[in-house]
């Protein structure tokens, strides 16, 4: 066994140094965390959105994963789902993420009418929810709002939406993004205003620093978050406003973070990479699978 954990730490080190790993090894490392894991580990389409979203589902089976989350991509809108996709196209999406083994942890889908009435608020988020349950989504991730004034109807919607989430097996969750949420304290006074079990935290230590332009360290911010988070979007970050970063390369100290956050009782669920270094196609792909033996690592 300790010969068995040697050669894995080496595999480890290496792919993390050089991103060069051996194909016959990529198969035992990808199902190194036990089924029974209580960790989820995937990767957004975002790292590739200046191509078609299938080539971003490429990727990220290529490089090992098994769980996606749908973000950006080169679409007409920039996004995989959102309030102007098909229901059709939706489960499209689904079947071709399905085609590919991954499981679809988390639904970025962009924003919904807040301009006018609470009726056309909820028409277009209940649109959103449709079509993350249609494409097989376990999580809708909202980015919040600038201004408390767009953020009362915002969040109005989102709690009277919550229950028809629940009754379709969704969950949402707003994630620090600048703006009236950019800490752990202001999102937990917005989950707890809407006051629904299925309304959660989806973490980003990579945005505690960019939107505190490098002045509030996620390590402190995540112990703040106690009993709210239900997923992380692994993001690092480097100054000036840099978060397209090999995770682990950046200042963001994961296993800090990690620490407090299981602390607060985030011990399961998703650990999505959001962002990596630009490049070709290829090259993402190294730095994808790069970016899930550095979470294999933090999380054995």
């Amino acid at each position: 066994m300790n010969e068995q954990l040697s050669r894995r730490e080496f595999a480890i080190r290496l792919g993390l140094q050089t991103g060069l790993v051996l194909s016959s090894t990529l198969p035992a490392l990808a199902a190194e965390p036990a089924a029974t894991s209580p960790w989820q580990i995937g990767c957004y389409t975002r790292p590739w959105d200046e191509h078609d979203w299938r080539t971003a589902l490429d990727g990220i089976a290529e490089a090992g994963y098994r769980g996606v989350g749908l973000m950006t991509a080169r679409t007409a809108n920039n996004l995989v789902i959102s309030t102007q996709t098909t229901p059709e196209q939706a489960r499209q999406v689904g079947e071709e993420c399905r085609r590919r083994k991954l499981t679809v942890l988390s639904v970025y889908g962009g924003g919904f009418p807040i301009e006018g009435t609470l009726d056309a608020a909820l028409e277009g988020l209940r649109k959103l929810i449709d079509h993350c349950a249609a494409c097989g989504g376990k999580n809708l991730m909202m980015g919040g709002v600038d201004n408390e004034q767009r953020a009362r109807l915002y969040y109005q919607a989102i709690k009277e939406s919550c229950d028809y989430a629940a009754g379709l097996g969704i969950g949402l969750s707003v994630k620090p993004h600048g703006g009236t949420n950019a800490t752990s304290p202001q999102c937990r006074k917005i989950i707890e205003g809407v006051g629904k079990p299925n309304f959660r935290l989806w973490y980003d230590p990579g945005n505690i620093f960019y939107y505190s332009d490098g002045r509030l360290d996620p390590v402190d911010d995540a112990r703040e978050a106690g009993g709210l988070v239900v997923g992380m979007s692994v993001k690092d970050y480097l100054p000036p406003k840099n978060v397209q970063v090999a995770p682990g390369a950046g200042l963001v100290n994961f296993r800090k973070v990690m620490a407090h956050l299981k602390q607060g009782g985030f011990t399961a669920g998703p650990l999505i990479v959001e962002t990596l270094p630009r490049g070709g196609v290829a090259q993402i792909t190294a730095e994808a699978r790069k970016a899930r033996l550095f979470l294999e690592d933090l999380l054995a």
